[in-house]
This record gives C-alpha cells, structure tokens and sequence, in this order.
C-alpha cells in the first residue's frame, strides 16, 4: 500500500492506517528528515528480522537505530546520561544525528549491539514523531538495502521496489540522500563516527 502523507499536518485518517498496520507487525518505508528509512514497532521481533533480512544483516551484529519523538523517549531507553551529554543531545535534537548511546533495560534485546549500545534519533519531520507519537513508542529506523540511489528519495518508485517486501509505503514527498550524522557518546567529548547531513557542534566549538 502507498498511502500519500501531508508533510506538515499529517491525516488523522492516515495516521490510524500506519499506526494500524505498525501495530500488526508491519513493515513500513516512511520519510525522515534525512533519508526514506525502513521501520517497525521496536516491540515486534519478527518484523524486526524481517527487516534484516532485506537488509542482509545478522540483528545480533547489526547497529540498529530507532525513532524517538522526543527526549524523554532517550532517558527511557538509555542509561543515566550526564548533564553535559544531554545539553547536546538538547542542543542537536531533533535534527539530522544518530546518537551512540548505552542502551538501557527498556530496549528489547533483539536491538542491542554486542556493546550493548543503540542508535537513537530524534528527526526533525512532523511525519516521523506524528508515528511515533500516536503508536506510542519508537520506531526502527534503518535505510533501504544497498547503496542510496536515485530510486530511493521518491516514494512512489520505492513502492515499485519494496511492494512485495514491506506492508506499506508512507508518501511524505520527495526524500534527501545524505544519510543522518552519527554520533558516539559512549565517550566525552562525543566522537563522529560518520559525518552526514548534520553538522557537528558543541558548545566548546
């Protein structure tokens, strides 16, 4: 299914149909406000291995991300951060980062590296947190198979590709394809593990 998303006021009506389907075990393709990513409830394993094996990955040697609507969907699903890691995660998000954090109990094992770390993000798209906020909890975040091509900033040729792999496919428009910047803060200062569309500040910058 390709259900059309207006990028600013998401439907009410579409937003139930996601939620549904999300809620179901579904895998969808929906707009960040990087890259299209591919996703599920966090809280749904078999969807989750679906989604590996599209991507080609082992879940247990993958780093997997997810979506947050906001920060205190982070404090839940991380350990304790200190007060100046969370001034820049506050600093920063939402926006275009993945941030490298140690993951807490609250995040199934299915997601957590060997390190016992997991990729937050909080994007800046009204579409994305719309998601999240109305299931109530995260959302995985991981790109599309391969190397970002042409295909895979527009929705419609996406559900050409994927219709047969995922439940459905989110239109919010035309999609970026500079990936987000991802962070490690496992140590201070944090480090970047790989520079994308967000640039890197903080405040001793």
């Amino acid at each position: 299914m390709l259900i059309h998303v207006h990028p600013d006021n998401p439907q009410p009506r579409a937003l139930r149909t996601i939620i549904d389907t999300l809620q179901k075990g579904g895998i969808i393709i929906y707009p960040t406000d990087t890259i299209y990513g591919i996703g599920c409830d966090i809280f749904q394993p078999k969807a989750i291995e679906r989604i590996c094996r599209i991507k080609q990955v082992v879940p247990e040697k993958a780093q997997l991300s997810f979506i947050c609507y906001d920060l205190s969907d982070l404090s839940k699903y991380t350990r304790s951060i200190s007060t100046p890691m969370y001034r820049i995660l506050k600093h920063h998000l939402p926006g275009p980062y993945t941030f490298i954090l140690p993951a807490s109990r609250e995040v199934p094992k299915i997601l957590k590296s060997k390190k016992d770390t997991i990729g937050l993000r909080v994007p800046n798209n009204n579409i994305a947190r719309a998601i999240v906020h109305e299931l109530g909890r995260p959302i995985l975040s991981a790109s599309l198979p391969g190397d970002m091509i042409e295909e895979y900033t527009d929705p419609e040729l996406m559900f050409e590709n994927f219709r047969q792999q995922v439940d459905l496919v989110v239109d919010g428009g035309i999609g970026g394809w500079i990936p987000s910047t991802i962070i490690d803060c496992q140590q201070e200062p944090p480090v970047v593990l790989r520079q994308g569309a967000g640039v890197w500040e903080t405040e001793e910058d």
